[in-house]
């Protein structure tokens, strides 16, 4: 549901049973005191809107591009299907082969993909069959579909399982730019900052979610999109945050702050909706001058120090949360910053 649940600033990818192995250095969560910021810095779902998708971060710490030995990795590489909402007959029988995949059991899931003819399906099929044949079947998925995030992805991923550093990062490059508004091209740009939190930002908002009658998220999802209102946009723009769909969210989120420009929220969603990886500053240079700005609103330094922290600056961040408990106290966000604090109280 779309409503439900509580989105964790990190997923992490868990190592299955069976012969799939541990994940490698380059793909396995971080053991530093970084690694501890980002897994707890949870948002309650008081304020915050439910993950939808399952997330897979392949993404390292070391602040150095993800990187292999040149005999590559043991085990088999984990798969992320882009499958959203769907709810239909295939999607259903993806999610159930992935998660045979996931649990070390390829055999069980190479039928169920054989049965269908989709991307997903298809790249499905060719980790399932890792590693006879895997990566020649992925280049021709992607040399006949050079546009699909999904294919660069997963090209990518059996590149570096293999040890090929330089045309792995390739490949994560084009998955970055063929279809930017997609959870493969932000997975694929987790991959290429693997000194960042994986994922982006999700916006928090200060006002609770709108009641949604549908009780399935394809139909909470149109809900969302047809609410007319300032925070009724902001919310939708949430959703589509969390599906995946960053460039979405950015305009919707861009949109409501044109219509509302007094109000902090707004203001503070289009900024967060511009946070890039490659460039920061893009949603710094927005959310900075809010401090002058709007300097009761918790949101403002709320989002700051969330933003700081995506990018592993401890300190930094803590100390905008502090301000953001006492910019406007007893408010929403200053008890979550009071919250993020409490759990970061064992980092530096």
């Amino acid at each position: 549901m779309l409503l439900e649940g509580t989105p964790h600033v990190v997923a992490d990818y868990h190592a299955s049973e069976g012969n799939h192995g541990a994940p490698p250095h380059g793909y396995r969560r971080f053991v530093s005191k970084r690694s501890r910021v980002y897994a707890v810095v949870g948002i309650s779902a008081a304020v915050a809107i439910g993950a939808v998708a399952a997330v897979v971060v392949f993404s390292g710490g070391d602040g150095r591009a993800a990187s292999s030995p040149t005999n590559g990795e043991k085990g088999r590489p984990p798969l992320e299907l882009d499958l959203g909402i769907r709810d239909d007959r295939e999607a259903v029988a993806l999610r159930r082969a992935a998660s045979f995949y996931a649990h070390g059991k390829p055999e069980r899931a190479a039928p169920i993909f054989d049965r269908y003819d989709s991307l997903e399906a298809q790249v499905g099929s060719a980790f399932a069959s890792w590693p006879h044949g895997a990566l020649e079947r992925l280049g021709q998925l992607a040399a006949g579909h050079p546009k699909s995030s999904l294919v660069q992805l997963h090209l990518g991923v059996a590149l570096y399982w293999l040890g090929r550093r330089s045309a792995a990062l390739s490949a994560w490059r084009d998955a970055r730019r063929a279809e930017p508004d997609t959870l493969s091209a932000v997975r694929a740009d987790d991959l290429l900052h693997p000194s960042y939190n994986g994922g982006l930002p999700t916006f928090v908002p200060s006002f609770t979610a709108p009641h949604l009658v549908s009780m399935d998220s394809r139909g909470q999802l149109a809900e969302l999109a047809n609410l007319r209102t300032v925070q009724g946009r902001i919310w939708y723009g949430i959703a589509l945050q969390r599906l995946g769909h960053p460039l979405s969210a950015e305009r919707v989120f861009a949109a409501a702050a044109a219509r509302a420009p007094d109000d902090p929220d707004a203001q503070v969603a289009a900024a967060v909706g511009r946070f890039d990886k490659d460039h920061p500053e893009r949603a710094f240079s927005r959310l900075g001058p809010m401090t002058r700005r709007f300097p009761h609103a918790s949101t403002v330094r709320f989002h700051l120090g969330l933003l700081l922290l995506w990018l592993g600056e401890v300190k930094a961040g803590k100390r905008q949360l502090r301000l953001a408990e006492t910019a406007d106290p007893g408010s929403p966000l200053a008890r979550e910053a009071a919250v993020f604090l409490r759990k970061l109280a064992p980092t530096r």
